[in-house]
């Protein structure tokens, strides 16, 4: 999925500076972002106050949006670089293309996972038939320095391992969780957890404590650690944790994301993940002037234009710490 933003903001990412190595609290809300002409998403990370967990950087929540009579998601050809993105819907389908030539329907319970690499672009839209809601998340995670520039790929994990215990329902979408692996391809330490307690239900999570976490509500309101989540809201955990109190009065669904602080500066910005301003202006150019199809690809069979690339800001694009710091 693209930040189809088309002022986006300069996001120095990156190092442990402003890493919490004990338990925390943190309420954090999201702010509400257009994608394209028919979606708007809950935009949780990156924000002011928390650039990234662990090597997670960008992560969007969108719906449930009833879309029985609009055309639903249509976001057009774009370009990745420095990351991956991984795709996880609650109700609905989306269809993604991208430029290794992969055509591939995701539905509920179901991981699409690009990796970038140097470079790849796709497009994702709502079948023309689609069902009548659309809900999920779209994640990004950051590539370590010593996987930045790997072929670029694209995996579809159909299905993945779950555990249920008592009230709790658990799949494991990205690492390990509860004795279970994922089998979806990482470059650093991380996990994201897809979560549901039956009302009323309870559940004490185990953790590993050199990891930072944090939990979006999805649906529902948990109670994490003694703090109700609402929607729209991204609690950050900070580090040190071993255990995690969960429950629900109501009912809810929501996702634990987490993973090894990720030391390295970095610069983000539109849809392009560098190190440096050089990364982010030869990543631009390389998208919109021309020479696409060298280093992005193409993207084949999507009804409309690329997505043109924003202007970049008037200044130099320096990588800081996650408290902004040079």
């Amino acid at each position: 999925m693209s930040n189809t933003e088309r002022e986006p903001t300069e996001l120095a990412c990156g190092t442990t500076t402003d890493v919490a190595p004990t338990p925390v609290t943190e309420l954090l809300p999201g702010r509400d972002v257009p994608l394209g002409r028919y979606t708007v998403v809950r935009r949780l990370l990156p924000q002011r106050a928390r650039r990234m967990v662990g090597a997670w950087c960008f992560l969007d929540h969108y719906g449930p949006e009833d879309v029985s009579s609009r055309p639903g998601m249509r976001v057009p050809p774009h370009p990745h670089t420095g990351l991956q993105t991984v795709s996880w819907l609650l109700d609905g389908e989306i269809l993604h293309r991208d430029s290794l030539g992969s055509v591939q329907l995701i539905r509920p319970g179901q991981l699409n996972l690009m990796t970038s690499g140097a470079g790849i672009s796709h497009s994702e839209e709502s079948p023309a038939e689609h069902p009548p809601v659309l809900h999920g998340l779209q994640l990004w995670v950051a590539l370590p320095a010593h996987a930045r520039d790997v072929p670029a790929a694209f995996d579809h994990h159909a299905e993945l391992p779950a555990l249920r215990d008592g009230a709790l329902t658990a799949t494991v979408v990205v690492g390990e969780f509860g004795g279970l692996r994922s089998p979806a391809r990482a470059y650093t330490p991380l996990v994201g957890v897809d979560l549901t307690l039956a009302a009323g239900g309870s559940a004490t999570l185990t953790l590993d404590p050199t990891f930072e976490y944090a939990v979006v509500a999805m649906s529902g309101t948990p109670d994490v650690a003694g703090t109700p989540v609402g929607g729209g809201e991204l609690l950050y955990l900070g580090c040190g944790r071993s255990l995690l109190d969960v429950s629900a009065a109501g009912g809810a669904r929501f996702f634990l994301l987490g993973g090894e602080p990720f030391a390295e500066p970095l610069v983000m910005w539109w849809n392009f993940v560098g190190r440096t301003h050089e990364d982010i202006v030869a990543a631009r150019e390389a998208w919109d002037d021309g020479t696409a199809s060298g280093r992005f690809g193409t993207v084949h069979g999507y009804d409309g234009a690329p997505l043109p690339a924003p202007p970049l800001p008037t200044t130099r694009l320096v990588a800081r710490d996650r408290e902004g710091r040079s």
